[in-house]
This record gives C-alpha cells, structure tokens and sequence, in this order.
C-alpha cells in the first residue's frame, strides 16, 4: 500500500465515523421536534429498534413510535433527548457505536431528568449514506445489561 493510498484509507474511515457520529447526533433532534419520518429515514427499512420490553422491527415500526399521540404529548410537553458523543468502529461497509444519552422532560418552569440510557448500535453502508441496522437501548439503573452493552460498543463488537 503507498502512502497515498493510507492516506485515503485514513480519510475514508474519519469521513465513516463523523457521518456515523453526525446521524446518532440527528435522533435527538428530530424526535424531540416530533419529525417521525426524519428520525424513521436514520434507520435501514428492516432496522430494529429494541429498548428495554419493546422491540420495533422496521423503518415503519419507528416511525409509529415518534408519530403516536404518546410520545407526540411528550413533545408538545417539552423534551430533550440529548445523545453524548459516541466511540464508533468502522469495518468495511459496517460499523458499531456506542454512546449514552440523557432524557429531559418539562416540569413547571425547569426541565427534570427522566432516563440515562446506554445504547449500542450496528449500522450498515446503504445507497444514500449509513443507516441502523440495530439500536439496542437499556437503562442505566444498575442493570448488567446495560454495562454489557457499553463495553460491547467500545470494543467495537456486534
């Protein structure tokens, strides 16, 4: 391999992880903004959605979740969904992510902390730029399975 060729290695495997770090980062702002289809475009078609007891199956499945009067209340209410920066591992066309996020709900005149959540994510190159594949979520209230998941991402493991 020349030089220029890891050059352009490197450069292709920074340009993943920004768009990676940059479509984890556009969640929050789209769902708190009530826009289900642009959270929905994040995800492949077949992508899982699967936080602690619900499992979403598809791109649609997503989109009825953000789209649903429940959370649509929330919104109108006032809330945050803050992702923190994420460790992404970039291996050909997929990719793994890790990150933790931070949920804040309107009360009165402040705002409260709901959720901490740990969140693992597999992604795939698609047409049109990367997308989930899996977004796996659990709280972080002490469950193991939530510890499992972080130290999975930052090793860089599906």
């Amino acid at each position: 391999m020349t030089d220029l060729d890891e050059l352009a290695t490197r450069l292709r495997r920074l340009e993943d992880e920004s768009d990676i770090a940059r479509l984890i980062a556009s969640y929050g702002p789209a769902v708190d903004a009530g826009d289900a289809d642009a959270a929905a475009r994040l995800w492949a078609t077949d992508g899982v959605y699967a936080v602690d007891g619900w499992r979403m199956e598809s791109r649609a499945d997503v989109r009825a979740m953000i789209a649903s009067d429940s959370h649509q209340k929330l919104v109108a209410k006032g809330c945050c969904h803050f992702l923190g920066p994420c460790v992404v591992t970039v291996d050909g066309n997929s990719a793994v992510a890790v990150c933790e996020s931070l949920v804040l709900i309107r009360d009165g005149d402040g705002y409260r902390l709901w959720r901490c959540t740990a969140h693992h994510f597999v992604l795939r190159r698609a047409e049109g730029g990367w997308r989930i594949a899996t977004r796996t979520s659990r709280v972080l209230n002490g469950n193991p399975d939530a510890h499992a998941l972080l130290l999975r991402g930052l090793a860089g493991s599906a």
